[in-house]
């Protein structure tokens, strides 16, 4: 008898098939498949299904979409759980979800894209783009338990942003008694009435964390290079990005802030407390849902702005996989690709067993980290508790995405993982 898992695949191509005609001309999908005709057991990956579901009737998630494909094919796309609970209306595949600093990968592809139009060198100092940040200062502790500001020994290029070793945090560091007054604190920007190169431009005389190139320092990296996009570009950060990546890609349903015909498709945010999954207030800054419906639209966050759902950020992962390109449609070129996904941090400490690539954490040592996967995977996730990473050795790409934040010390991104290889069958 055929698996539950197999029947829905055969479904699927067989749907493909007698749509074919329909869909001429618009954005393909990532193409489903059998999963045995990519080495993938449909048998171990109900065991995938079955433990996401546990965690849903447990009551420790709302619900979640994971999808995973190998060699290009799709073996694994499933809403399981509900996407409001107050309204039981249930998750669905299209699905779209707030992917914070998963919008990272896309900017910092977009930064490769203007190095091979010519129109910078990722090497080149930020203040040739924003002028502003000519002579920067770092914040460095005292001995009372304040601290002093000095300059900078270097100036910040765009790869130390890239890499996130520009020294610049969220505003909650050392100095962030002046980040507090500047009103810059947290990775969330939509509420903001201002554009993200006033937000940047207002950065530049604060203190930062530390000396560019010298520690890992998670922050404000990605929006600066956003801003860089739109004075390089002369376009918005939205435009831009929907020119050269999402539309090319056919990831319609990715977008800063939702069209009014999308609204409905979007999950709701729950946080983790003691007393079990709560709604986060409306809109609430970070932890709440946010002003991606009704808010100012004006913000274009490139540090954890954009929305998107699971199939759109697959059809990215899967063209980095591919090189630089899908559905024939070049984005970068295979050279790009292979520096972006290679560690950059020559030795600055990190994660047992990973580096940090132009945008994405790399696994450099399989033991040191402990984990299943290959040397050369590359990933990252979202304040959402969303996650995702490419296998370039098994030809993996795996996307999941939820609405949980605080998670609560949730554990389920770590047997997402394992029961996503266990399911390899060569």
């Amino acid at each position: 008898m055929l698996s539950l898992s197999l029947c829905r695949a055969v479904l699927s191509l067989c749907l493909v098939a007698a749509l074919g005609g329909i869909q001429a001309g618009l954005a393909q999908v990532l193409p489903p498949t059998v999963p045995e005709s990519v080495a993938v057991s449909s048998e171990r990956l109900e065991r995938l299904t079955a433990t996401l579901q546990h965690y849903v009737d447990d009551g420790q998630l709302a619900g979640a979409v994971a999808l995973v494909a190998r060699q290009g094919r799709v073996v694994y796309h499933e809403a399981l759980g509900m996407r409001d609970m107050e309204s039981r209306e249930r998750m669905q595949q299209d699905t779209i979800f707030r992917i914070a600093s998963q919008t990272k990968a896309l900017v910092s592809v977009a930064i490769m894209v203007l190095q091979e139009r010519g129109k910078l060198l990722i090497s080149d100092d930020l203040s040739e783009y924003l002028p502003e940040f000519e002579a920067t200062t770092v914040a460095v502790k005292q001995d009372d338990g304040g601290y002093e500001v000095e300059p900078s020994r270097r100036p910040i290029t765009l790869r130390d942003l890239l890499t996130h070793t520009a020294g610049i945090d969220y505003g909650t560091g050392i100095a962030e008694d002046r980040w507090a007054k500047a009103d810059i604190q947290g990775w969330y920007f939509a509420h903001r009435d201002e554009t993200v190169r006033d937000t940047v431009s207002r950065m530049a005389s604060l203190p930062f964390a530390a000396h560019p190139g010298e520690r890992f320092v998670y922050g404000y990296n990605t929006d600066i290079l956003g801003a860089v996009i739109e004075r390089v570009s002369g376009q918005s950060l939205d435009a831009f990005l929907r020119e050269a990546i999402l539309e090319p890609l056919g990831m319609e349903d990715t977008h800063f802030y939702l069209p009014p015909n999308k609204v409905g498709r979007l999950a709701t945010v729950y946080s983790a407390t003691d007393s079990g999954l709560k709604r986060a207030p409306e809109p609430g800054l970070g932890i709440g849902q946010g002003h991606y419906v009704k808010g100012p639209r004006v913000s274009l966050s490139g540090g954890a702005g954009l929305l998107s759902t699971a199939e759109d950020y697959g059809r990215f992962l899967q063209m980095l996989l591919n090189g630089g390109c899908l559905d024939g449609r070049r984005v970068l070129s295979r050279k790009s690709v292979e520096l972006m996904t290679v560690d950059h941090l020559n030795g600055i400490p990190f994660r047992a067993g990973q580096g940090f690539g132009l945008g994405f954490s790399v696994v450099t040592d399989l033991g040191a980290r402990g984990q299943l996967g290959s040397v050369g995977e590359f990933g990252w996730g979202g304040a959402y508790h969303s996650t995702y990473w490419v296998d370039p050795q098994e030809g993996l790409v795996v996307v999941y995405l939820t609405q949980l934040i605080p998670a609560g010390g949730l554990d389920e991104h770590a047997k997402l993982r394992a029961l996503v290889y266990q399911a390899l069958a060569d």
